[in-house]
């Protein structure tokens, strides 16, 4: 017989026993692993729960006399961290190994430190980003870490947790966390980026403003530290404006109002210095808000200058930069002035800058006004004058009797002069060059002189004489104050001696052919003046010099000393005409001054004549100088050239000398 064959294998045949259980344990080993995991995770759990317990408790232990426990311990299974600053040394050992003795532990990781006294005394808080704020340094030991957080968190600017990286210390000043509190309070203002600093009494802050509204709120705060605190270093960018503007508006008083945007301090004082210039002595109201936002490609400066010299061309009007262009409207000074304007709108825009409106009239000048102001080292002079002859006329005024002073001329010309202008300067120019600095201004027929004068006697007598000295029908104001220190009063020995000193090795000497006072002179003149002052009993005496024999003019005469030798020379008498008549002399001596005015005629000067000529000249700058000691306070009854006293030899120089 064969051997039965083995049963066929279908796919259709029932599966053997040992694939059933091998399949029922693939499919519950899943099931096994979670089990197995899920004891595991409880089991540390548990574990890590029972740390975490230990570790409080022995945390919450180093709270006992201090302000709040100062061990924090983070867990992490079975890992401990510790962290915080220990009063002491010893206490710290004791801590870290009550910790190390905890049953279950696998790693301890101590990042404690020992509390230290510290000098600078530095905490700062920083805003790295719109929703967090993070302290850094040292805060005081004597606040805990909680503490100090509660007292800064209404601080805070709004929505920002506060991450604490401060480590204790002592040395912190008096009144920390009222200061900390107002550092945090000032980064609501701010944007990201910005940081504050605490280093020992002194905040410093740095950052950019928020916005304008907190630009003005961060000043006004700042202008008020907490007490026993100072600012140092405070460096606060102003913001980005989208709508950047710089307008100057021209008042009809002569006024500037600067409104608008101005992108920092230092272009601030540049555009108020350059304002000062156009205002001519007139009030300036500062207007401007700080902000950035300057087109790319405008440079400011130059916008600024253009600005104020279009202003400049403006009785009354506004200049405005906005949106890239810049307009101007208002009344000119004058018909020319719109011209200029239009001219400077077409071919002197800046880079960068669009035309915007011109619109500009010209109406009648009415109050007229000339304005000169003197200051340190210069005299200028603006507003309107009627013709150019005029101009010739007060500059030819000025020029002599301001010999150190550089003269700038800003004068306009224009109709609408009242009567009596020219008289008026003339009267006033005078006392208006005794002044150390001031003003004369002349609007319509009222004058109004004002200023310091070196000397009070010099300003008591121009308050007196000038209104006088005005034509009919106009006014004077005259407000003039002396910075002079009353001098001690000197016996009539110590006068002479003190006389003597200041003119030692200085002697005053006038051109060949001169009267001009040299700017040399001054000092002496001005010691001498000053001399007289403590000397009240004295009277200065000046005596002229002649030119050295055969010497040729070199110099014009001085046009205020012909003045002076004027006003105080004997008035020649008046011949009688009809005496002559009678006699046949008139018509002759007529012909004689015509004939001897012919230069082929003109007979050489005898010796006696030339004695006389330089007698005359000798005597013509004696009284040149003593109009000068007159001008700087000394009064009238105080100095003089006596008459019939010989004059001086050039090298000697004029002569000074005191009589009681």
């Amino acid at each position: 017989m064969s051997a039965p064959s083995p049963p066929s294998s279908s796919p259709h045949s029932p599966p053997s026993r040992s694939r059933l259980i091998r399949a029922g344990w693939l499919a519950g080993l899943p099931i096994l692993l979670l089990i197995a995991a899920a004891a595991v995770y409880l089991g540390l759990s548990r574990v890590t729960a029972r740390l975490e317990r230990q570790a409080s408790e022995i945390a919450a232990a180093t709270g006992d006399g201090q302000p709040e426990p100062w061990l924090r311990v983070s867990v992490t299974g079975r890992d401990l961290t510790a962290s915080g600053e220990v009063p002491e040394a010893a206490q710290r050992e004791a801590v870290v190994g009550r910790l190390a003795a905890i049953e279950g532990i696998r790693r301890l990781t101590d990042r404690t430190g020992v509390i230290e006294e510290v000098s600078p005394f530095v905490w700062s808080v920083e805003r790295p980003a719109a929703g967090r704020v993070e302290v850094n340094g040292s805060r005081p030991a004597e606040v805990g870490a909680f503490e100090l957080a509660q007292r800064l968190k209404p601080a805070l600017p709004r929505d920002a947790t506060l991450s604490d990286h401060a480590r204790a210390a002592r040395g912190a000043p008096r009144d920390f966390p009222d200061a900390a509190a107002f550092a945090v309070e000032r980064l609501q203002d701010l944007t990201t980026g910005a940081v504050a600093t605490l280093n020992d009494t002194v905040i410093s802050i740095r950052g950019e403003a928020a916005s304008l509204a907190a630009y003005d709120a961060l000043r006004t705060a700042l202008a008020t530290p907490p007490q026993g605190y100072t600012l140092g270093t405070v460096d606060i960018t102003p913001p980005v404006v989208p709508d950047f503007r710089f307008g100057v508006t021209r008042r009809p008083d002569g006024s500037l109002e600067l409104d608008g945007h101005v992108a920092s301090e230092s272009a601030r004082e540049e555009i108020r210095s350059a304002a000062a210039e156009a205002a001519e002595g007139a009030a300036i109201d500062d207007r401007l808000r700080d902000a950035r936002g300057l087109p790319q490609g405008v440079d400011g400066p130059a916008l600024a200058r253009f600005v104020f010299k279009l202003a400049g061309l403006l009785h009354e009007g506004h200049v405005n930069f906005e949106g890239a262009a810049i307009s101007v409207e208002g009344n000119a000074l004058d018909s020319g002035a719109v011209n200029e304007a239009e001219t400077l709108m077409r071919d002197a825009r800046p880079a960068g800058i669009a035309a915007g409106r011109v619109a500009l009239t010209a109406r009648a000048i009415v109050p007229y006004v000339l304005r000169i102001r003197r200051g340190a080292d210069s005299v200028t002079v603006s507003g309107h004058l009627p013709d150019q002859a005029s101009r010739e006329t007060l500059l030819a005024r000025l020029n002599p009797r301001f010999f150190r002073e550089s003269i700038h001329d800003r004068t306009r010309l224009a109709d609408g002069a009242p009567a009596g202008l020219a008289a008026a300067l003339a009267a006033a120019v005078d006392p208006f060059s005794t002044l150390a600095s001031g003003e004369l201004t002349i609007t319509g027929t009222s004058l109004r002189l004002t200023g310091t004068s070196l000397y009070p006697q010099s300003a008591a007598r121009v308050g007196r004489t000038l209104p006088q000295a005005l034509p009919a029908g106009w006014s004077a104001t005259v407000t003039i104050a002396s910075d002079e220190v009353p001098a001690a009063t000197a016996d009539a020995g110590a006068c002479g001696q003190r006389l003597a000193e200041r003119t030692a090795g200085h002697p005053l000497r006038f051109a060949p052919g001169s009267t001009a006072l040299a700017p040399e002179f001054y000092p002496v003149l001005d010691a001498v003046a000053a001399l007289a002052r403590s000397c009240p009993g004295e009277r200065i005496e000046v005596v002229g010099h002649l030119d050295p024999a055969g010497a040729k003019p070199a110099a014009q005469a001085d046009p205020v000393a012909e003045e002076a030798v004027k006003e105080t020379a004997p008035k020649p008498a008046k011949p009688d005409m009809k005496k002559d008549a009678k006699s046949g002399k008139a018509s002759r001596g007529k012909a004689e001054t015509k004939e001897a005015a012919k230069p082929e005629s003109k007979p050489e000067k005898t010796e006696v004549e030339r004695t006389e000529a330089g007698a005359d000249l000798a005597r013509a700058r004696a009284l040149a100088v003593v109009d000068y000691l007159q001008k700087a306070g000394v009064p009238l009854e105080r100095a003089a050239a006596p008459a019939g006293v010989a004059p001086l030899s050039d090298r000697q120089g004029i002569g000074l000398s005191l009589r009681s």
